[in-house]
């Protein structure tokens, strides 16, 4: 499978690229879903666009300074180059961290219930992801190592994993899961919780098959991401289901 042209179309000379349009239809479809959601979780859906003006955009301001810390000599040169996405440079940890934070804050400063947006906004988050990932297709990044599988994809003449494609997938179904999940939820904080365990699984594994990760010295830096977030909300998880069944059998 040959990757396409990068370019999606062209406005007044300045080339739009895939990149760009598929997360952004990502970020679009994924806040749809939140806004019909929202009374749910105890936010209007004026409530709800105000925490996504503020988080989108400080996502992504994160996701590129996450990106750049761990690539500074491609950046140290020419500090200008910070501020060009156009070809990726985008970390998904980086733009998580950053969301989450500024979330929390807008909770304590608006006095919303931090877990009940987490719970919101995190099968939203696995859409996105799902498909924000075909932007990495087009730009012929987040891919793996050599391959013959029949699904593999074509990277400078080189057969090469679709790790974007495995993640892609992966990401949707556990959004089918969160939903499934949400509507069923027995503690607030149950849906976010499972989402930043299940994605953390998947990226810990399928970052073994990357070739273009950030590293922390010799390590993966998703890998070593990923397995603290496991554990932390592993146990997060657990403090809270036993308190939740605590309150029913107090009933």
């Amino acid at each position: 499978m040959p990757v396409p042209d990068p370019v999606a179309f062209t406005i007044f000379g300045i080339d739009i690229m895939w990149y760009a349009v598929i997360i952004t239809a990502g970020i679009i479809i994924g806040v749809v879903i939140c806004y019909k959601r929202a009374p749910k979780h105890g936010l209007t859906g004026d409530q709800l666009l105000n925490f996504v003006i503020i988080c989108v955009p400080v996502a992504i301001i994160g996701a590129r300074l996450y990106y750049v810390a761990f690539n500074w000599d491609m950046y140290a040169g020419d500090i200008l180059k910070i501020i060009n996405t156009r070809s990726g440079g985008l970390a998904i940890h980086g733009g998580l961290i950053f969301a989450f934070a500024a979330a929390f804050l807008l909770c304590l400063k608006w006095k919303k219930k931090p877990l009940e947006v987490l719970d919101l906004a995190a099968p939203s988050i696995a859409l996105a992801q799902a498909i924000g990932r075909w932007g990495n297709y087009f730009n012929s990044e987040a891919h793996g190592g050599p391959t013959d599988l029949p699904w593999a994809i074509t990277v400078d003449g080189q057969s090469v994993h679709p790790t974007f494609l495995y993640e892609s997938i992966w990401c949707f179904l556990l959004f089918l899961f969160l939903i499934f999940i949400d509507n069923r939820r027995k503690f607030p904080g149950q849906t976010f919780l499972l989402y930043a365990m299940l994605y953390s699984v998947e990226r810990f594994f399928v970052e073994w098959l990357r070739t273009d990760s950030l590293m922390i010295g010799p390590f993966k830096q998703a890998q070593v991401l990923s397995a603290a977030v496991i554990i932390a909300c592993a146990a997060a998880y657990f403090i809270l289901y036993r308190k939740s069944v605590r309150k029913d059998n107090e009933k």
